[in-house]
């Protein structure tokens, strides 16, 4: 096998990898040297690798700043209907290569880093993964963001600027230990502060009810400091905003506590309330977790309405005056979009806003709300649907207590005249759980107060509509299909021959082997081991085959992801998995993979041929590395459970098949591709909910089927901890008596199915063919095509292609 590239190579494959105009390499060089000069006040002989990463950053932003204001002064002349994406995840990953890209400046870029005797994969390198976000929810607003300014949409991503991401992930001794995720300790290159636009807002207090209207009065407030972050459109001069809250506590001190020795309280106090964007999602264990995870959710909606009901009332660019007071026209102007239940307080917000601060009647509100909000449903699994106790939301925001009781008591009025007498209805589809502790159920707040609601894919949106039909018959709510994206600057239309591509697949294969390489030669940046490559592994025996287990491992154990590597011949199992700090099962199951590594790698036997690796800290810029490097990709979630899923489409673009399921984006996966091109297996959603009537009992796949029963004895028993041989059995006690997804129940159709991908595995030219089924029928998952529905039959906008005139050109 060939050896690594060495630097040098790299730097001179970089300079050829495209044609760059001599002016613009001239310009680009210059206004590095510019940045490195003026803007990080260093110069060549101090300067490190992340120096010049920030002057390339820097560098690179300049050509977005006119495109930006340029884009926002359109948006002010033409008054179009502006799109509001709120979410409380972004996983943006890195920025400076999807700007390049954007912006088409990544050849220049290429070629001036190198005449300045730079690695540009070095210089990126240096870039840190913004902790804005945590799994698909994220991954998928941040790709919408890109497909909307894509689509030329005048849309607006809200969320917070955590400081902190959820955590770094470590594995020390086999078990997963967090670590802060530190993301801006370097600063961020590609933020813009705008203080002039912080907002107040307000927790805690008392209402006090009058005869013109309710107050909220003795409140605590809290700053909402907004960060613009650029989103560039793909090489149409569009760029929109991703604006992000930061907390920051007000100003004034009282000073008679400040001069009888109060300040170190005061200074105090101003960290707890500037916790509320401390850090990404708290751990739920606790009261106090669960208090700042409701203020966060409404820090982003308060300061957000407050942003486009101002953004609303004025139509100048650069003008703050009030031009427009009529609500009425609100949603011909402004569709707000609640991605999943984080933001669903924005209902309540929104008609505080207007029943209370603008003296609109109820039901002129409500229709105003109503005609707004939209509401997208991540899951129907009940452990994550948000059920927030009636004492916290009493405690932390009273009024909007009462505008959710006041919601309510006409929603069960419309029920009750629809039902008559049907209180189990009633029950059913109460904005308020009774029973135990009361609770208000969010994801009934949002399809109650909104306009339409929709799943994740067909399936999903299906199954909604079946847990949910109850709404379906009281209110017209638009219930449709959505498919989530795969990649998303570009949609694509494939017209092929097979003799047409050949040349082209022989070198996705060579891709494919050149980021397996990649990979293990890179290991000790991804791998809690380091694997030497002058081993007994050969790897030009084999292709990298990535096995995304997240459904699977949500079937065993909810709420973490597992990759799994697989080299032909010799055999590398590589997991990777991230359990939430305060998921004790999930980090167990974590630690059994280090167990069956360490039991694995050190067999006499087997050691020299089979290892088990765990990769650490799974990420975006991971993922960028791995996916295309894959071969098969499992979505094996119990069919039902998984909404959706992110990764199996871009496996699909990348030319990985699936093993998987008939759950999720698999369902339409296969209709794209063909049901012949996917490795089909297991229960459908008819038979889980048989199997439910029925009654899964796990024992009965344990005694019937002899490897199986093998292998949860040698969990059990300890012969992967022989040091603590109990160690497991919670494991094993969860699989064989608590396990609501019935793993076993598909295991053997599994394992026959496995058997059919490694007999097809074997025949390179049939797997090559369902490979190019795959790629060309993946068409339908881009998420611009998604945003395009979204625009048509939600938000009431036409995407266009058009591009904006560039910043020097005349308008």
């Amino acid at each position: 096998m060939s050896k690594p590239l060495s630097d040098h190579d790299r730097k001179k494959q970089i300079s050829v990898r495209g044609l760059a105009g001599v002016e613009n390499v001239a310009d680009l060089k210059k206004n590095f040297n510019r940045h490195l000069h003026f803007t990080l006040v260093k110069d060549r002989n101090v300067s490190t690798k992340r120096d010049y990463y920030f002057a390339l950053a820097h560098t690179v932003r300049d050509h977005l700043v006119g495109r930006w204001i340029r884009t926002q002064q359109s948006y002010y002349e033409k008054d179009p209907k502006r799109v509001y994406y709120i979410s409380l995840e972004f996983y943006m990953g890195r920025t400076l290569q999807n700007t390049m890209v954007n912006l088409a400046l990544e050849n220049a870029c290429d070629e001036a880093v190198y005449q300045l005797g730079l690695d540009m994969e070095e210089l990126q390198e240096m870039e840190e993964d913004a902790g804005l976000g945590n799994g698909g929810l994220g991954r998928l607003a941040a790709c919408f963001l890109d497909s909307m300014a894509s689509l030329g949409l005048a849309a607006y991503g809200y969320g917070i600027r955590y400081e902190f991401g959820i955590f770094n992930q470590k594995i020390s001794n086999g078990w997963q230990v967090e670590e802060a995720d530190d993301w801006l300790r370097y600063g961020n290159p590609w933020e813009k502060a705008r203080p002039e636009y912080m907002r107040p807002v307000h927790f805690y207090g008392r209402t006090e009810h009058h005869p013109d209207g309710v107050k909220w009065v003795d409140t605590q407030v809290v700053l909402a400091l907004p960060y613009d972050t650029p989103v560039p459109g793909y090489r149409n001069n569009i760029v929109n905003t991703m604006r992000l809250w930061s907390a920051k506590a007000p100003c004034e001190f009282n000073l008679k506590d400040f001069n009888v020795g109060g300040y170190i309280q005061a200074v105090l106090d101003r960290n707890l309330a500037e916790n509320i964007s401390r850090v990404l999602y708290p751990n739920d264990n606790f009261f106090e977790g669960k208090e700042l995870r409701l203020k966060q959710e409404y820090f982003v909606v308060a300061a957000t309405l407050q942003d486009i009901i101002r953004r609303f009332k004025a139509s100048k660019f650069g003008s703050r005056d009030i031009v427009r007071t009529d609500f009425s026209s609100l949603p011909d102007k402004v569709a707000i979009q609640l991605n999943d239940t984080h933001p669903a307080l924005a209902i309540p917000e929104l008609m505080r806003v207007l029943v209370d601060e603008e003296k609109l009647p109820w039901e002129k509100a409500w229709d105003i709300c109503n005609k707004t909000c939209a509401y997208t449903n991540h899951t129907v699994l009940p452990e994550a649907l948000e059920r927030w106790p009636i004492d916290l939301f009493q405690t932390l925001l009273p009024r909007h207590l009462e505008i959710i009781y006041e919601i309510n008591r006409r929603h069960m009025e419309r029920v009750s005249s629809l039902y008559p007498g049907d209180v189990d209805r009633m029950r059913r589809m109460s904005l308020i759980e009774e029973g135990g502790q009361k609770r208000v159920n969010m994801a009934h707040l949002c399809i109650v107060g909104s306009h339409a609601v929709n799943g994740v894919a067909r399936i999903h949106s299906d199954i909604l509509k079946a847990t949910v039909y109850v709404f379906k018959h009281t209110y017209r709510n638009s219930m449709l299909t959505r498919d989530l994206n795969i990649h998303p600057p570009e949609t694509f239309h494939m017209t092929f021959t097979i003799k047409s591509l050949e040349a082209r697949f022989r070198q996705l294969i060579k891709n494919k082997k050149g980021n397996c390489d990649f990979l293990f030669h890179n290991s000790d940046s991804f791998f809690s081991h380091n694997l030497d490559p002058k081993n007994n592994y050969d790897w030009r025996k084999g292709d990298l085959t990535i096995s995304c287990d997240l459904n699977a491992v949500r079937c065993l154990f909810n709420s973490f992801v597992v990759f799994e590597f697989l080299v032909s011949d010799d055999y590398v199992l590589l997991k990777s998995s991230q359990a939430a700090p305060g998921y004790h099962t999930a980090k167990m199951i974590i630690r059994l993979i280090t167990a069956i590594g360490e039991v694995v790698n050190n067999d006499p036997v087997v050691g020299d041929r089979l290892k088990v690796i765990f990769l650490e800290n799974y990420r975006v810029t991971l993922a960028e590395k791995a996916i295309p490097a894959s071969d098969l990709s499992e979505q094996i979630s119990t069919a039902g459970t998984e909404a959706s899923g992110t990764g199996n489409m871009k496996f699909m673009l990348n030319g990985a098949l699936t093993i998987g399921t008939m759950d999720g984006a698999n369902v339409e996966m296969a209709e794209e591709a063909g049901d012949g091109n996917l490795f089909i297996f297991g229960m459908r959603v008819e038979d889980v909910d048989a199997m439910d009537a029925k009654g899964y009992n796990a024992s009965e796949y344990y005694n019937r089927i002899p490897e199986l029963k093998q292998a949860i004895d040698q969990i059990a028993g300890g012969f992967f901890s022989p040091k603590q041989p109990d160690l497991f059995k919670d494991i094993v006690n969860m699989l064989m008596h608590h396990d609501r997804f019935k793993v076993f129940a598909d295991y053997e159709d599994y394992i026959k199915c496995q058997e059919k991908v490694s007999a097809l595995y074997m025949k390179p030219k049939e797997w090559t063919k369902k490979v190019i089924h795959n790629i060309a029928g993946s068409g339908k998952f881009s998420s611009d095509r998604t945003i395009s529905q979204y625009a048509r039959e939600i938000w009431g906008v036409e995407p266009t292609l058009e591009k904006l005139a560039a910043p020097d050109d005349p308008k």
